[in-house]
Protein backbone atom coordinates (compact mmCIF):
# COMPACT_ATOMS: atom_id res chain seq x y z
CA UNK A 1 0.00 0.00 0.00
CA UNK A 2 1.15 3.67 -1.33
CA UNK A 3 2.00 5.80 1.89
CA UNK A 4 0.99 9.32 0.94
CA UNK A 5 3.01 12.57 2.18
CA UNK A 6 1.22 15.29 3.72
CA UNK A 7 0.88 17.42 0.62
CA UNK A 8 -0.11 13.97 -1.47
CA UNK A 9 -2.90 14.00 0.65
CA UNK A 10 -5.37 15.30 -2.58
CA UNK A 11 -3.67 12.73 -4.77
CA UNK A 12 -4.48 10.26 -2.42
CA UNK A 13 -8.05 10.74 -2.43
CA UNK A 14 -8.19 10.60 -6.48
CA UNK A 15 -6.12 6.99 -6.66
CA UNK A 16 -8.10 5.47 -3.41
CA UNK A 17 -11.76 6.07 -5.12
CA UNK A 18 -9.86 4.90 -8.52
CA UNK A 19 -9.00 1.36 -7.04
CA UNK A 20 -12.58 1.13 -4.70
CA UNK A 21 -14.11 1.45 -8.33
CA UNK A 22 -11.88 -1.27 -9.20
CA UNK A 23 -12.04 -3.25 -5.76
CA UNK A 24 -15.76 -2.95 -6.57
CA UNK A 25 -15.56 -4.46 -10.14
CA UNK A 26 -13.85 -7.45 -9.02
CA UNK A 27 -16.05 -8.41 -6.50
CA UNK A 28 -19.24 -8.05 -9.14
CA UNK A 29 -17.97 -9.24 -12.45
CA UNK A 30 -21.05 -7.18 -14.25
CA UNK A 31 -19.99 -3.93 -13.36
CA UNK A 32 -17.93 -1.94 -15.96
CA UNK A 33 -16.38 1.16 -14.32
CA UNK A 34 -13.30 1.13 -16.87
CA UNK A 35 -14.14 4.26 -18.26
CA UNK A 36 -14.88 5.71 -15.02
CA UNK A 37 -11.30 4.21 -13.47
CA UNK A 38 -9.24 5.99 -16.51
CA UNK A 39 -10.42 9.19 -15.71
CA UNK A 40 -9.84 9.26 -12.18
CA UNK A 41 -6.37 7.85 -13.11
CA UNK A 42 -5.96 10.58 -15.62
CA UNK A 43 -6.89 13.48 -13.21
CA UNK A 44 -4.13 11.59 -10.95
CA UNK A 45 -1.58 11.57 -13.32
CA UNK A 46 -2.21 15.72 -13.66
CA UNK A 47 -2.26 16.31 -10.26
CA UNK A 48 1.32 14.11 -9.91
CA UNK A 49 2.18 16.21 -12.41
CA UNK A 50 1.52 19.31 -10.56
CA UNK A 51 2.66 18.53 -7.16
CA UNK A 52 5.95 17.75 -8.35
CA UNK A 53 6.32 20.39 -10.71
CA UNK A 54 7.38 22.96 -8.09
CA UNK A 55 8.37 21.56 -4.94
CA UNK A 56 9.50 23.55 -2.30
CA UNK A 57 12.46 23.29 -0.33
CA UNK A 58 10.27 21.16 2.84
CA UNK A 59 8.63 19.58 0.91
CA UNK A 60 11.64 17.87 -0.82
CA UNK A 61 12.86 16.88 2.47
CA UNK A 62 9.60 15.17 2.87
CA UNK A 63 10.11 13.02 -0.11
CA UNK A 64 14.22 12.64 0.76
CA UNK A 65 12.57 10.73 3.79
CA UNK A 66 9.69 8.73 2.34
CA UNK A 67 9.90 5.19 4.01
CA UNK A 68 9.41 3.50 0.68
CA UNK A 69 12.27 5.02 -1.11
CA UNK A 70 14.78 2.82 -2.49
CA UNK A 71 17.85 2.33 0.22
CA UNK A 72 21.41 1.63 0.23
CA UNK A 73 20.45 -2.42 0.54
CA UNK A 74 18.19 -2.06 -2.61
CA UNK A 75 20.75 -0.35 -4.30
CA UNK A 76 23.47 -3.03 -3.61
CA UNK A 77 20.66 -5.61 -4.68
CA UNK A 78 20.19 -3.95 -7.83
CA UNK A 79 23.57 -2.45 -9.18
CA UNK A 80 26.18 -4.29 -8.01
CA UNK A 81 27.27 -8.22 -8.18
CA UNK A 82 29.15 -10.47 -5.85
CA UNK A 83 28.70 -8.00 -2.87
CA UNK A 84 31.06 -9.06 0.04
CA UNK A 85 30.01 -7.23 3.03
CA UNK A 86 33.01 -7.15 5.52
CA UNK A 87 31.94 -6.33 8.92
CA UNK A 88 33.46 -4.43 12.41
CA UNK A 89 36.07 -1.68 12.75
CA UNK A 90 38.63 -3.98 14.22
CA UNK A 91 38.04 -2.12 17.24
CA UNK A 92 34.80 -2.44 19.30
CA UNK A 93 32.04 -3.89 17.29
CA UNK A 94 30.05 -3.43 13.81
CA UNK A 95 27.87 -0.82 13.05
CA UNK A 96 24.85 -1.95 11.02
CA UNK A 97 23.83 1.69 10.21
CA UNK A 98 26.55 1.28 7.52
CA UNK A 99 27.14 -1.59 5.03
CA UNK A 100 29.95 -1.97 3.11
CA UNK A 101 32.42 -4.33 1.25
CA UNK A 102 34.11 -5.75 -1.34
CA UNK A 103 31.68 -5.89 -5.25
CA UNK A 104 31.16 -5.67 -8.82
CA UNK A 105 29.87 -2.66 -10.75
CA UNK A 106 29.33 -3.81 -14.20
CA UNK A 107 31.82 -6.14 -13.84
CA UNK A 108 34.73 -3.72 -12.20
CA UNK A 109 35.37 -4.55 -9.05
CA UNK A 110 35.02 -1.92 -6.15
CA UNK A 111 34.83 -0.93 -2.86
CA UNK A 112 30.83 0.28 -2.42
CA UNK A 113 29.63 1.80 1.76
CA UNK A 114 26.48 2.95 2.80
CA UNK A 115 24.02 4.26 4.70
CA UNK A 116 21.21 1.85 5.83
CA UNK A 117 18.17 3.28 7.50
CA UNK A 118 16.11 -0.50 7.21
CA UNK A 119 12.79 -0.73 5.68
CA UNK A 120 10.44 -2.01 9.11
CA UNK A 121 10.26 -1.11 12.61
CA UNK A 122 12.43 -3.95 13.40
CA UNK A 123 15.25 -3.21 10.98
CA UNK A 124 15.23 0.45 11.16
CA UNK A 125 15.45 0.19 15.11
CA UNK A 126 18.11 -2.36 14.09
CA UNK A 127 20.14 -0.13 11.80
CA UNK A 128 19.67 3.43 14.21
CA UNK A 129 17.95 4.89 11.16
CA UNK A 130 21.21 5.16 9.12
CA UNK A 131 22.16 7.19 12.03
CA UNK A 132 26.03 6.15 12.25
CA UNK A 133 28.31 5.61 15.36
CA UNK A 134 32.30 5.89 15.68
CA UNK A 135 32.50 2.47 14.29
CA UNK A 136 30.44 2.73 11.78
CA UNK A 137 32.89 5.68 10.60
CA UNK A 138 35.54 3.25 11.10
CA UNK A 139 34.45 1.10 8.95
CA UNK A 140 34.03 3.03 6.50
CA UNK A 141 38.01 4.40 7.04
CA UNK A 142 39.02 0.43 6.91
CA UNK A 143 37.22 -0.05 3.74
CA UNK A 144 38.35 2.80 2.65
CA UNK A 145 42.40 1.83 3.20
CA UNK A 146 41.47 -1.76 1.29
CA UNK A 147 40.17 0.45 -1.60
CA UNK A 148 43.58 2.17 -1.44
CA UNK A 149 45.77 -0.68 -1.17
CA UNK A 150 44.50 -2.87 -4.05
CA UNK A 151 43.56 -0.15 -6.16
CA UNK A 152 39.72 -0.07 -6.50
CA UNK A 153 37.45 2.84 -6.31
CA UNK A 154 35.38 3.54 -3.85
CA UNK A 155 31.75 4.01 -4.17
CA UNK A 156 29.80 5.48 -1.40
CA UNK A 157 25.76 6.07 -1.17
CA UNK A 158 25.10 8.75 1.57
CA UNK A 159 21.37 8.54 3.18
CA UNK A 160 21.48 9.53 7.02
CA UNK A 161 19.90 12.24 8.56
CA UNK A 162 23.13 12.75 10.70
CA UNK A 163 25.41 10.52 13.15
CA UNK A 164 24.69 9.11 15.89
CA UNK A 165 24.65 12.23 18.62
CA UNK A 166 24.29 9.37 21.96
CA UNK A 167 26.15 9.60 24.44
CA UNK A 168 28.07 6.16 24.24
CA UNK A 169 29.37 7.70 20.87
CA UNK A 170 30.20 10.52 22.23
CA UNK A 171 32.26 8.81 24.79
CA UNK A 172 33.83 6.12 21.77
CA UNK A 173 35.08 9.38 19.89
CA UNK A 174 32.18 10.39 17.56
CA UNK A 175 33.76 13.89 16.12
CA UNK A 176 37.06 12.16 15.96
CA UNK A 177 35.76 9.28 13.79
CA UNK A 178 33.91 11.68 11.49
CA UNK A 179 37.28 13.47 11.11
CA UNK A 180 39.10 10.68 10.35
CA UNK A 181 36.29 9.35 7.24
CA UNK A 182 36.56 12.98 6.16
CA UNK A 183 40.17 12.47 5.84
CA UNK A 184 40.21 9.38 4.56
CA UNK A 185 38.30 10.20 2.03
CA UNK A 186 40.85 12.87 1.04
CA UNK A 187 43.82 11.00 0.56
CA UNK A 188 42.82 7.99 -0.92
CA UNK A 189 44.44 7.76 -4.42
CA UNK A 190 41.31 6.13 -6.12
CA UNK A 191 38.75 7.40 -7.79
CA UNK A 192 35.69 8.06 -5.27
CA UNK A 193 32.19 8.76 -5.77
CA UNK A 194 29.20 9.74 -4.07
CA UNK A 195 25.21 9.50 -4.46
CA UNK A 196 23.05 11.37 -2.06
CA UNK A 197 20.46 8.66 -2.37
CA UNK A 198 17.99 10.49 0.06
CA UNK A 199 19.33 13.06 3.22
CA UNK A 200 22.56 13.91 2.99
CA UNK A 201 23.02 15.12 7.08
CA UNK A 202 25.81 17.19 8.30
CA UNK A 203 29.65 15.87 9.12
CA UNK A 204 27.64 12.26 9.21
CA UNK A 205 26.97 12.53 5.44
CA UNK A 206 30.15 14.61 4.75
CA UNK A 207 32.64 11.51 5.95
CA UNK A 208 31.26 9.40 2.68
CA UNK A 209 30.56 12.17 0.46
CA UNK A 210 34.16 14.16 0.13
CA UNK A 211 34.48 12.83 -3.36
CA UNK A 212 35.57 14.00 -6.25
CA UNK A 213 31.98 13.29 -7.99
CA UNK A 214 29.21 14.03 -6.16
CA UNK A 215 25.79 13.37 -7.40
CA UNK A 216 22.12 13.86 -5.66
CA UNK A 217 19.00 12.26 -7.07
CA UNK A 218 16.34 15.01 -7.97
CA UNK A 219 14.61 15.12 -4.43
CA UNK A 220 17.34 14.37 -2.42
CA UNK A 221 18.48 16.87 0.70
CA UNK A 222 21.96 17.68 1.66
CA UNK A 223 22.27 19.94 4.43
CA UNK A 224 24.90 20.96 7.44
CA UNK A 225 21.95 20.46 9.72
CA UNK A 226 17.81 19.21 9.51
CA UNK A 227 15.81 21.74 8.89
CA UNK A 228 13.69 21.22 12.61
CA UNK A 229 17.45 21.40 13.95
CA UNK A 230 18.24 24.81 12.72
CA UNK A 231 14.83 26.10 13.15
CA UNK A 232 14.66 25.31 16.79
CA UNK A 233 18.01 26.70 16.77
CA UNK A 234 17.60 30.19 14.97
CA UNK A 235 13.66 30.76 15.89
CA UNK A 236 13.75 28.75 19.35
CA UNK A 237 10.47 26.74 17.52
CA UNK A 238 11.23 23.87 15.62
CA UNK A 239 7.79 24.31 13.31
CA UNK A 240 9.87 27.01 11.78
CA UNK A 241 11.32 24.25 9.75
CA UNK A 242 9.83 25.04 6.06
CA UNK A 243 11.32 28.96 6.34
CA UNK A 244 14.72 26.78 7.61
CA UNK A 245 14.44 24.43 4.09
CA UNK A 246 14.14 27.44 2.50
CA UNK A 247 16.90 29.51 4.19
CA UNK A 248 19.56 26.59 4.32
CA UNK A 249 19.42 25.97 0.56
CA UNK A 250 19.51 22.21 0.43
CA UNK A 251 18.41 20.92 -2.55
CA UNK A 252 19.99 19.62 -5.03
CA UNK A 253 19.34 22.12 -7.84
CA UNK A 254 20.65 24.93 -4.97
CA UNK A 255 23.47 22.76 -4.70
CA UNK A 256 24.07 22.06 -8.26
CA UNK A 257 24.48 26.21 -8.82
CA UNK A 258 26.71 26.39 -5.44
CA UNK A 259 29.31 23.84 -6.91
CA UNK A 260 28.93 21.49 -3.94
CA UNK A 261 27.75 18.85 -6.38
CA UNK A 262 28.45 18.02 -9.26
CA UNK A 263 25.48 16.35 -11.01
CA UNK A 264 21.68 16.04 -10.62
CA UNK A 265 20.15 12.57 -11.50
CA UNK A 266 16.55 12.72 -12.26
CA UNK A 267 13.93 10.62 -10.75
CA UNK A 268 10.76 9.26 -11.92
CA UNK A 269 7.53 11.09 -11.59
CA UNK A 270 6.40 11.17 -8.29
CA UNK A 271 10.03 10.15 -6.79
CA UNK A 272 11.79 7.64 -6.66
CA UNK A 273 9.42 5.56 -4.55
CA UNK A 274 6.98 5.36 -7.34
CA UNK A 275 9.32 3.37 -9.50
CA UNK A 276 12.13 2.34 -7.98
CA UNK A 277 13.66 0.27 -10.78
CA UNK A 278 14.10 3.71 -12.81
CA UNK A 279 15.57 5.88 -9.76
CA UNK A 280 18.05 2.93 -9.51
CA UNK A 281 18.77 2.41 -13.59
CA UNK A 282 19.19 6.39 -13.71
CA UNK A 283 21.98 5.65 -10.97
CA UNK A 284 23.73 3.25 -11.99
CA UNK A 285 24.22 5.39 -15.19
CA UNK A 286 25.63 8.59 -13.02
CA UNK A 287 27.59 6.18 -11.36
CA UNK A 288 29.04 4.57 -14.48
CA UNK A 289 29.61 8.20 -16.15
CA UNK A 290 31.88 9.80 -13.01
CA UNK A 291 33.76 6.42 -12.72
CA UNK A 292 34.48 6.78 -16.15
CA UNK A 293 35.43 10.98 -16.07
CA UNK A 294 37.98 9.49 -13.31
CA UNK A 295 39.33 6.50 -14.66
CA UNK A 296 42.33 8.24 -16.69
CA UNK A 297 43.59 9.78 -13.65
CA UNK A 298 46.61 8.84 -11.50
CA UNK A 299 46.93 8.73 -7.65
CA UNK A 300 48.68 12.37 -7.59
CA UNK A 301 45.48 13.77 -10.35
CA UNK A 302 43.13 12.38 -8.44
CA UNK A 303 43.65 13.50 -4.64
CA UNK A 304 44.27 17.02 -6.26
CA UNK A 305 41.41 16.91 -8.27
CA UNK A 306 39.68 15.90 -5.19
CA UNK A 307 41.24 18.58 -3.18
CA UNK A 308 40.96 21.58 -5.51
CA UNK A 309 36.85 20.70 -5.38
CA UNK A 310 36.45 21.14 -1.56
CA UNK A 311 38.97 24.02 -1.86
CA UNK A 312 36.94 25.95 -4.36
CA UNK A 313 32.94 24.86 -2.87
CA UNK A 314 30.77 27.68 -2.96
CA UNK A 315 32.57 30.31 -5.36
CA UNK A 316 30.80 29.32 -8.03
CA UNK A 317 27.55 30.06 -6.61
CA UNK A 318 28.86 33.28 -5.06
CA UNK A 319 30.71 34.47 -8.33
CA UNK A 320 27.08 34.18 -9.72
Amino acid sequence: MTQYLDFEKPLAEIEGKAEELRALARANEEMDVADEAAALDQKAAKLLDDLYAELTPWRRCQVARHPERPHCKDYLKALFTEFTPLAGDRNFADDLAVMGGLARFRDQPVVVIGHEKGSDTKSRIERNFGMARPEGYRKAVRLMNIADRFNLPVVTLVDTAGAYPGKGAEERGQSEAIARSTEACLQIGVPLVSVIIGEGGSGGAVAFATANRVAMLEHSVYSVISPEGCASILWKNSEKMREAAEALRLTAQDLKKLGVIDRIIPEPRGGAHRDKQTAMAAVEKAIASMLDDLKKKDRAALIADRRNKYLDMGTKGLAA
